[in-house]
């Protein structure tokens, strides 16, 4: 056991120290906080580890006495517990840091000594209350509890004694806390360093406190002590220009490069004992090496200004994999056929879901394929059905989906400029000078005309991609809430390309209040057309649309992907059973309500072709055209004409067999299905359709559907 005091004392004076390897202090306030509580309430807080070694590590600041022979102790766990109170007990920073290495100072935190609330300094709160004292004072200042209610001449004497008394216990027990005693626990001496790394690994891993990515760098600052410091001084750089390389990205693409795997399990003991400092170094320098080379080509080539273009920086993995066996360099077709991948992965949010099984299957192909952009491509279309963006994409789509950052793309591709005073927006900077997303038909505007501010659905319609344009905050302000049909006459006369270049349509009658539908739905199609033909400019000859169905199936059933035998023919019990039209409709609905798919009918569940066959005799026109006209009609009944806006279905031969295809997209709304005078609501999940309850599904709406 040990007193708090006492660890204090043993950090002040480099007795206990911190290692290189441990993380930085990355506790929140309200951690900070929740500590103090708990001590105060004598709730138990944890143990402190220490590793006892004559031969200790580089440590944290180089805060360890040099003359000091013998053994050390190196501080394994605890380190964020014993910082938070070396700041809020001694008020100065621990020597194993620097100032700077502290983001979330605690040492606002203060105490009311009359309640014993513990909250951070607010001013309206806490001024002229003379019973909030900062917890750092608390410690630190000689004042006692009886001379600051003397203070308040209070001339009631039992009041006086009551607070005074309130007070005392209070200050007493909080200052208490410096004399807790924490178990302190020793790890065997004479480890080596991996062995400690273990110990520590194993300490982390079972309080959830470390990613797996900080586990891996803590293993790699082991070998190469300073690997923190270089990386975080490397990350200041890349910010210098726009990108923001979060650690977990920086040493994701570490591993890569490290064992050619995405996969943070992939640095095992084995590996971590035979890389040595030196091959840490040199794997680090070939990796920034691979981000220089990238970010002038994401400027100049994808008109990706910065880390703010893009909806996660883990499209790059796959780019630095790749780059990574092949000289560090793209040839000329190849660069460009890799941003049009980026752009699809992007934009059909290839990350959004299974995020490392993704990262580590797109890295083997960048690594191992003899054609890494088409095989890339295909795991796209597999997931999501499609990679064409149609206009029904952006129905109802806000600010933070993706085709939002893909239209400014365009913007900054088309050399749009502002409308205030025609500077190109790819050079604007600074506060008053930033890019904003701009609404076309002001949100003020259409509220007083007719749109209801208390309605979700306005408000979709309101704030969706359709609706925005690009334009400084200076040129956002003079506008406010002025009738289109007036302020973009104005623009036109002094930049006659400035709509054009931000694919706003110019006919004027559609710049009126009562046409707001028809400006959406006509520049949703301008949009989807510009974004597809900018993708296809970088496309080239050797990237096809692939439309492999025969793998789709063999793969089997997912969250993606559903068989289903027939339209209406009941091959159990050989008969027309238009109970199956329902579970198609079922299953189309569940992926309008997820993420979208792909449904192939006229297949089983193992993966057999059955073909439409047995479908086509149960029709009228036995034959393509009325399958298709049945299908639409099954979607029209169920769900509604609306909806099909949000299907593609074809006829493909498989096996030489017709194989209908139904490609699904997300729709801009809740999708319900209508059966027997009944509604009813269906996700994707576990590769089936799930039928939610009407509470269920009011949740699922609310975090789907922007409100």
């Amino acid at each position: 056991m040990a007193k708090i005091s006492k660890l204090l004392e043993a950090i002040k004076d480099q007795e206990i120290v911190v290692p290189e390897f441990q993380r930085e202090y990355v506790w929140s306030l309200e951690q900070a906080k929740e500590l103090i509580v708990s001590l105060f309430q004598e709730y138990p807080t944890g143990s402190i580890l220490v590793w006892e070694t004559n031969k200790p590590p580089e440590i944290k600041n180089d805060a360890v006495k040099k003359e000091k022979v013998g053994w050390i102790s190196v501080l394994l766990d605890g380190q964020q517990r014993l910082t938070t109170l070396y700041l809020l007990l001694k008020d100065t920073i621990p020597p194993y840091y620097r100032e700077s290495d502290i983001i979330n100072d605690p040492r606002h935190m203060y105490f009311n000594l009359k309640t014993a609330e513990f909250g951070y300094y607010q001013k309206q709160k806490m001024t002229d209350n003379p019973f909030w004292k900062s917890v750092v004072s608390c410690f630190n200042d000689k004042f006692e509890a009886f001379t600051l209610v003397e203070s308040l001449h209070l001339e009631n004497a039992q009041e006086k004694l009551e607070i005074g008394s309130a007070v005392n216990k209070h200050l007493v027990r909080l200052r208490a806390i410096a004399d807790i005693d924490y178990y302190l626990q020793s790890v065997p001496q004479g480890l080596d360093i991996d062995k400690a790394i273990d110990i520590f690994d194993r300490v982390n891993s079972m309080g959830t406190k470390l990613t797996e990515a900080e586990l891996v760098l803590t293993h790699i600052a082991g070998r190469w002590p300073h690997a923190r410091r270089v990386i975080k001084e490397k990350i200041k750089d890349f910010e210098k220009v726009g990108f923001y390389f979060e650690l977990d990205f920086l040493t994701r693409c570490f591993v890569v490069l490290l064992t050619k795997a995405a996969l943070f399990e992939k640095m095992t003991d084995e590996v971590y004992q035979q890389t040595t400092e030196d091959v840490y170094k040199e794997t680090w320098k070939k990796l920034v090496k691979i981000l220089n080379y990238i970010i002038p080509i994401l400027k100049q080539s994808a008109y990706i200004s910065g880390s703010k273009d893009m909806s996660t920086n883990n499209v790059l993995v796959p780019l630095v994999a790749y780059l990574s066996k092949n000289g560090g360099a793209f040839t000329a077709d190849l660069k460009n056929q890799f941003l049009y991948w980026m752009f699809l992965a992007l934009i059909w949010g290839r990350y959004s879901g299974q995020t490392a099984q993704r990262l580590d299957k797109d890295v083997y192909l960048a690594i191992n394929s003899k054609q890494p952009v088409t095989d890339l491509i295909k795991e796209i279309e597999d997931q999501r059905g499609r990679i064409e963006i149609k206009a029904a994409d952006l129905e109802g789509r806000g600010a933070g989906h993706p085709l939002h950052r893909m239209l400014y793309i365009l913007a900054k591709y088309n050399k749009a400029i502002d409308w205030a005073d025609g500077g190109s927006l790819q050079d604007t900077m600074g506060d008053y000078y930033s890019i904003q997303s701009h609404h076309v038909f002001p949100q003020a505007f259409l509220y007083k005309n007719g749109y209801d501010s208390d309605n979700h659905l306005d408000k979709k319609k309101i704030n969706e991609i359709a609706n925005r344009a690009f334009i400084t905050r200076d040129a956002n302000y003079d506008i406010l809430a002025d009738d289109p049909t007036n302020y973009l006459k104005d623009v036109i006369n002094k930049y006659p390309d400035a709509l054009k270049q931000q694919l706003i349509p110019t006919e004027e009658s559609l710049w009126h209040v009562d046409k707001y539908n028809e400006f959406l739905s006509a520049r949703r199609k301008m949009i989807a057309d510009a974004m597809n033909e900018f993708l296809n400019t970088l496309k080239g000859q050797k990237v096809d649309k692939i439309e492999n169905y025969e793998e789709v199936i063999k793969a089997g059933e997912n969250n993606y992907v559903e068989f289903k035998s027939s339209l209406r023919w009941d091959y159990d019990q050989g008969l027309v059973n238009k109970t199956m039209e329902y579970v198609v409709a079922k299953t189309i609905t569940a992926f309008m309500n997820s993420e979208g798919g792909k449904l192939f009918i006229g297949v089983n569940d193992s993966g057999e072709i059955l073909g439409l066959e047995k479908d086509y005799m149960t029709l009228k026109n036995k034959n393509k055209d009325g399958f298709l006209l049945q299908l639409t009609q099954v979607i029209n009944t169920y769900l509604g004409k609306e909806f099909n806006q949000y299907v593609d279905i074809k006829i493909a031969k498989v096996d030489d067999k017709d194989v209908c295809v139904v490609d699904v997209i997300l729709s801009a709304m809740p999708v319900y299905i209508k059966n027997n005078g009944k509604e009813e609501f269906f996700t994707r999940a576990s590769a089936s359709s799930l039928s939610l309850s009407i509470k269920e599904a009011t949740a699922y709406i609310k975090t789907h559907w922007e409100m």
